[in-house]
């Protein structure tokens, strides 16, 4: 949903720890983490399921991963 994001911290060897930032920009639109094979991938994914973008990041170098949801866009159905 609009407003879904994902911070990752990563190790950027000797210097400060770099962040980054994946968001869901529009309407429709989720952020989704999928871990392969030693990489972590996050994706801004659309309505079908197409990616708009795609970051990868070694799994040995990330610091923390935190996933953020939509404030109030997400119920329990009883």
């Amino acid at each position: 949903m609009k407003g879904d994001w994902v911070e990752i911290v990563i190790d950027a060897g000797g210097t400060t720890p770099r962040t980054y930032e994946v968001r869901a920009t529009r309407a429709g639109r989720r952020v989704e983490v999928a871990t392969r094979r030693g990489l972590v991938e996050v994706s801004e994914v659309t309505r079908s399921g197409s990616a708009v973008r795609t970051a990868r990041f070694m799994s040995s170098r990330i610091l923390a991963l935190v996933e953020h949801p939509a404030d109030g866009q997400r119920k329990a159905s009883a």
